[in-house]
């Protein structure tokens, strides 16, 4: 990939977030902002409407501070009163939020206007691909730009630092590494214990789930960091009030409920586990870079335009797979995100396992064979200018 210019149109780069609901708007931001920092060497500013949500990924970030540095990046409280700021050289609207009418005059008073890009939401559709780099809207001089994150070639790529699998590759094959990590979060699995995690919205389907592993001759830890899905937990385990530290056992299955950790850590909880269950867009992206094999709990839409979604990554994901083993995910991945009995689904796919196994690594292999998203970016940058 050319070198950026060193002149000003590598000065800075804003990314602007709108926190719509739970933490995956500023969890792909967040995440997109450091690599661009750390990879690529840019000046980037990160705008965030709501930043008690975002320390809960960030907990070095002062909530009441307008205007801090964290890992390099400079975070500015994006505020309804609005302070007349410059506007970059690269302008990134996450997820098409609105930008401030008084920063969309300041793009269009540049001299050289910006580049402006709508980074969408991720998907395995195939019309992203005829979508991916169109020019969308213009404001005066400013034209705005579709970027599209993507499994295929033809789209944005994936959000992966530089180094991840590495890094990932030598923390599974260290069985040291792996228990310092646990013991440092309270967690003492059984030796012969399979590791789940469990990242969800509220489900119905849950208990069935539960019920299915606590019968299982194999014994489960399951591993829930704070979140949606903690209510279902509860009323299974017929409890109230988990909070992180809690520890539940019944018959082979063991609940424990963990802390809303950091990105990195999260990281590292997924490399850990022989299962992921993991939802929305952020977490689902890390579940694939650990290559193991995974649930997706999709965000859900209205008139259940997200089974599309799921559809079509799943049409792209289950390639190469045994026509039993593509049905039992399937099923699976369904039954999950309607909510129904997942009982009969994991046993099939336990049927499976080594072969999920081995595809869960194949599938992060292949997708990493394409430029990372902040790559993709910046070579999007390189070429308009």
């Amino acid at each position: 990939m050319p070198e950026l210019p060193q002149a000003k149109n590598r000065r800075r780069w804003d990314i602007f977030c709108t926190v719509v609901d739970n933490f995956g708007d500023i969890g792909v931001t967040w995440r997109l902002a450091r690599q661009l920092v750390a990879d690529h060497g840019l000046e980037v500013r990160l705008w965030v409407d709501d930043l008690r949500a975002f320390e809960r990924l960030c907990p070095e970030i002062d909530t009441h501070v307008a205007q801090q540095w964290q890992a390099g990046v400079e975070v500015r409280q994006w505020s309804t009163e609005w302070l007349a700021t410059d506007a970059a050289d690269v302008v990134i609207a996450a997820f098409a939020c609105q930008l401030p009418s008084a920063y969309m005059d300041a793009m269009a008073a540049r001299v050289k206007p910006p580049l402006w890009m709508n980074l969408d939401y991720l998907s395995a559709e195939d019309w992203v691909i005829g979508c991916h780099g169109l020019p969308s809207v213009k404001y005066k001089t400013v034209q705005k730009y579709f970027f599209f994150p993507g499994f295929q070639p033809g789209t944005g790529g994936l959000l992966r630092e530089s180094g991840l699998l590495e890094r990932r590759r030598q923390f599974q094959q260290s069985p040291e590494a792996q228990r310092t990590f646990l013991q440092g979060l309270g967690i003492d699995p059984a030796p012969n214990a399979q590791l789940i995690s469990l990242f969800a919205y509220e489900n119905a389907g849950l208990s069935s789930w539960l019920d299915v592993l606590a019968a299982d001759s194999t014994p489960t830890h399951l591993l829930v960091p704070e979140g949606r899905i903690l209510g279902d937990v509860e009323r299974w385990l017929g409890v109230e009030g988990l909070i992180a530290g809690a520890l539940h056992v019944r018959d082979g299955l063991t609940v424990q409920v963990l802390p809303f950790v950091r990105q990195d850590q999260y990281d590292h909880l997924l490399w850990c586990c022989d299962f992921n269950a993991v939802r929305g867009e952020d977490s689902f992206v890390r579940a694939q870079w650990a290559g193991r094999p995974m649930l997706w709990h999709i965000y859900q839409q209205e008139e259940d335009i997200h089974l599309d979604k799921l559809d079509a990554f799943l049409a792209l994901y289950t390639k190469g797979l045994s026509e039993p083993a593509s049905q039992a995910i399937n099923g699976l991945w369904h039954a999950w995100n309607a909510g129904h009995d997942m009982s009969d689904h994991w046993r099939k796919a336990c049927k499976h396992w080594p072969e999920l196994q081995k595809h869960a690594e194949a599938w992060c292999l292949e997708q990493a064979l394409q430029a990372d998203l902040a790559a993709a970016l910046v070579q999007f940058y390189v070429n308009w200018i």
